[in-house]
């Protein structure tokens, strides 16, 4: 499994981009648009949030029908895992508000981010076989236009205490629910990848790089030819459990309404899923602002 490391100004970016996402679910991008700085200040300034007490967290606390706000510390599990995430996250959506401490650079971000997967949805579209791209209900692109389901998640990854349940992980194995996902790197390594063979493979953390991954409702709009494959974020290992991880990945999902196969639209899989990884209770419908 080769995860393809593609230079964003080349100029068959877009052919090597959807070929890698094609065989192997992830590509990454180097020399992408987006200033290095804007990544490491919004880093810096989540980091502050997440360093807050408590109670001033849980003023943000996430309405379970929105899906909006704070999450705490071991919220969610990876569908058909009993253990909870080693994690604490927020959701931020276009219609919603920063946290007051937040200065407007994450909107800044979120809209940088938001602009550079709506091309890379291009990309696939235009490199994707006719007979794929035929399937599509609609343009790639053009299922994300005035989404209100578009979500930013910044993630604190505490340090490890040695106390945890025995089989918790930081993340456990999961595919995404979206379309693609752009994940800017880490704070620190972690994230790995299930090979065809099985096989976990550690994907790099180098500053500067993009990582993005096809997600379960690409692989479903593409009747299988974009795979959306299985990845984890494990629990480092001696010196190394004792510092935090932050990571902000951006889902990229269409509008509620999308078809993305006789059974499914986005709206419909999107409330499937969350049940299955205990974020919608049973009888609570999923909605937004």
């Amino acid at each position: 499994m080769k995860v393809l490391s593609v230079d964003y100004r080349s100029p068959d970016a877009a052919k090597l981009f959807a070929q890698s996402l094609h065989e192997t679910g992830f590509g990454v991008l180097k020399n992408h648009p987006i200033p290095h700085h804007l990544i490491t200040d919004t880093f810096q300034d989540w980091e502050d949030f997440f360093k807050q007490p408590s109670d001033e967290k849980l003023k943000y606390k996430f309405d379970p029908r929105l899906q909006a706000g704070y999450f705490p510390f071991r919220t969610e599990n990876a569908k058909g895992v009993a253990q909870k995430d080693l994690k604490e996250f927020y959701h931020l959506y276009v219609w919603d508000k920063l946290p007051e401490t937040l200065p407007n650079r994450t909107w800044e971000m979120f809209h940088a981010m938001s602009k550079l997967a709506s091309q890379l949805l291009n990309w696939i579209e235009q490199e994707s076989p006719p007979d794929i791209r035929k399937g599509f209900s609609m343009p790639l692109s053009d299922m994300v236009v005035n989404s209100r389901e578009i979500l930013l998640r910044p993630i604190h990854y505490p340090p490890l205490s040695g106390g945890e349940e025995e089989g918790a992980i930081r993340a456990a194995a999961h595919e995404d629910i979206n379309l693609i996902t752009l994940l800017p790197a880490a704070t620190a390594p972690g994230l790995q990848v299930k090979d065809k063979n099985g096989k976990w493979l550690d994907v790099p953390c180098d500053p500067g790089q993009i990582i993005i991954n096809s997600g379960d409702m690409l692989q479903m709009a593409s009747k299988g030819y974009y795979v959306s494959t299985t990845h984890q974020v494990v629990n480092p290992m001696g010196p190394a459990s004792r510092l935090p991880r932050y990571s902000m990945p951006l889902f990229l999902h269409p509008r509620a309404e999308v078809r993305l196969s006789e059974k499914h639209t986005a709206g419909s899989y999107l409330e499937e899923r969350l049940r299955e990884i205990g974020l919608l209770k049973d009888g609570v419908k999923k909605g937004n602002a």
